[in-house]
């Protein structure tokens, strides 16, 4: 059933339909133009299809919004989206706006926008839902909420006041890492920046783990040192190292003294290897255990649900320490072998004989050629003493052999075509290692 009046905030996310029930993509945001006289009107859908394209989506083909999802005709336009002046977009540009009640009583912040349709095939936007400012000095809890029509509020454009980007980022909360490096990555610039500034550093942290390095060093360039260090820290340590070395040796420098000590040292060592190898592709923070483990204790390692799938399919047994460089590697123990055994089973005992690990200064190429002719997810790397120093990951790999654009790179088609075959074939990178 088609609603005939919707919350914007609320559409963010939602599945899109072509007429035979095969997925489109989902919807990033509304776009409207305003009009001289009445509320703005709709004039269509951002909508991120496979491979991390945003396309226009005309309100006028879209036949039903309801039930957490929107139905559109068969065909679009896989054109990338590009806003044309006077185009507003809803999520990005009006939530989180300060306006003021035309009756007098003050200021209040726009939180959700609803759009009613006004006939077939037209939406325009009908009320605001609204949050007046706290009262009193208190730092806890937030002002009441207010409905207002379009007619009833004036927007405040004066004085070179920042857009709010708390709304904003509560529309956002839900994005895997990878949607919403791709939704920022979308925004204005000047917006782009206010809601990194805003993000809290572990969920920049991860939307920049999925970005380009062009686009990561864009925004770590524009936060200060200690922001940009706290957000570092956040970053798994080959991520951030990757990120480190694209900076200026001056900033890169500063912002490593900034850092906490322990994840600066990680950094600092993975920088020691060049790019192109398996030291400098690894993470520092494989699961490790002693041989005196338990499978149980194994499996409970692996069950963190922050944990990545490719750190997660084996766990590491060294002798002490067991940080890296950690004492004598002695190897390594699949998750599917755990599996087999009772709970109590030493892991020391279910070693996989076959697996040799690499060195620190095996180069990329070699690497890659391992994990594919043995079917791993990831590979043990040590050092010349035998000590493991990190383990390379099957999306570490995929990330050096991909070309720079991947992330970007998905054709430019610009002529329609029918929704139900316009698949375009999703590459999604994983962060990996454990958050901090």
């Amino acid at each position: 059933m088609s609603a005939t009046r919707v919350f914007v905030a609320r559409l963010a996310g939602c599945s899109v339909f072509d007429p035979a029930g095969d997925k489109v993509g989902k919807v990033r945001d509304v776009l409207v133009v305003y009009r001289s006289t009445g509320s703005p009107t709709v004039v269509g859908l951002i909508v991120e299809i496979p491979g991390k394209r945003r396309v226009f989506v005309s309100i006028g083909r879209v036949t039903s919004i309801g039930a957490g999802q929107i139905i559109t005709t068969g065909l679009i336009n896989l054109r990338r989206f590009e806003q044309r002046g006077g185009e507003v977009r809803v999520i990005a540009e009006l939530l989180g706006r300060k306006v003021a009640l035309r009756d007098g009583s003050g200021d209040a912040t726009i939180e959700d926008v609803a759009i009613e349709e006004t006939g077939p095939g037209e939406w325009g936007v009908s009320d605001l839902f609204l949050r007046r400012p706290r009262a009193g000095a208190s730092p806890f809890g937030k002002g009441p909420t207010v409905f207002a029509a379009w007619d009833q509020i004036r927007e405040k454009n004066t004085g070179g006041e920042a857009q709010s980007a708390e709304q904003l980022i509560a529309t956002y909360s839900d994005l895997l890492p990878a949607d919403l490096a791709s939704t920022l990555l979308d925004l204005p610039e000047e917006r782009r920046l206010e809601v990194a500034e805003e993000l809290p550093d572990g969920r920049l942290a991860d939307a920049l783990e999925e970005m380009s390095e062009e686009d990561q060093v864009d925004i770590i360039n524009q936060l200060d040192d200690d922001h940009a260090a706290d957000v570092l820290d956040q970053m798994q340590p080959d991520d951030a190292a990757d990120l480190i070395a694209q900076l200026s040796t001056e900033r890169g420098e500063a912002l490593l003294e900034l850092m906490e000590p322990e994840e600066a040292d990680d950094v600092r060592f993975l920088l020691s290897y060049a790019p192109d190898t398996a030291g400098g592709l690894m993470t520092t923070e494989p699961i490790i255990v002693s041989a005196d483990a338990t499978v149980a204790e194994g499996l409970a390692l692996i069950r963190r649900h922050e944990l990545a799938p490719a750190l997660g399919a084996a766990v590491c047994v060294t002798l002490p320490p067991y940080e890296p460089p950690t004492g004598r590697f002695l190897g390594v123990v699949h998750f599917q072998r755990m599996l087999r055994y009772p709970p109590n089973e030493r892991l020391g005992t279910l070693l996989d004989p076959s697996l040799e690990p690499v060195t620190a200064h095996t180069s990329a190429a070699v690497v890659s050629r391992i994990l594919a002719s043995y079917n791993l997810v990831s590979l043990p790397v040590v050092d010349e003493n035998h000590r493991l120093v990190g383990v390379v990951t099957i999306d570490d790999v995929l990330d050096y052999l991909l070309p720079d654009d991947w992330r970007s790179s998905s054709g430019d088609e610009p002529h329609p075509v029918s929704t139900s075959t316009a698949a375009i074939p999703t590459r999604r990178r994983t962060s990996h290692g454990t958050r901090k």
